[in-house]
């Protein structure tokens, strides 16, 4: 399977987005999925195990349960070939953080100068 076909579903994005934040058990992924999306026990199974195929996870057994982690290498991959495209919107975002920067700096000014006159009621009382 294609790997943007792979990722072209919200359900294996949502796992995915779940084993980014650390390893989890089987059950709690379906928990989470049910209780967001609705699907099935062997729903969730049946994405998981297309993860598994494609190399987004890896799973491995404790006991009666199945421990799944997010295999990176993939994800790898995608930000290359986005980065073919990064050129088109960096200086964009360069541009936005000068900006935001840029309004950060008014404001603190704009509060100092707001200041100032509450300090020299105070000395006046």
């Amino acid at each position: 399977m294609q790997t943007f076909t792979v990722i072209g579903d919200p359900v294996r994005r949502r796992i995915l987005e779940l084993l980014a934040a650390g390893e989890c058990t089987a059950g709690a992924i379906v928990e989470v999925v049910r209780r967001e999306r609705g699907i099935s026990q062997a729903g969730v199974s049946r994405h998981l195990r297309i993860l598994r195929e494609a190399g987004f996870v890896v799973v491995r057994s404790e006991g009666q349960r199945r421990i799944y982690a997010l295999d990176p290498a993939p994800l790898q991959d995608i930000d290359d070939w986005i980065g073919s495209f990064r050129a088109f919107w960096s200086h964009r975002l360069d541009a936005l953080a000068t900006e935001i920067e840029r309004g950060k700096k008014e404001r603190r000014k704009v509060r100092r100068e707001e200041r100032v006159p509450l300090r020299s009621r105070r000395r006046r009382a």
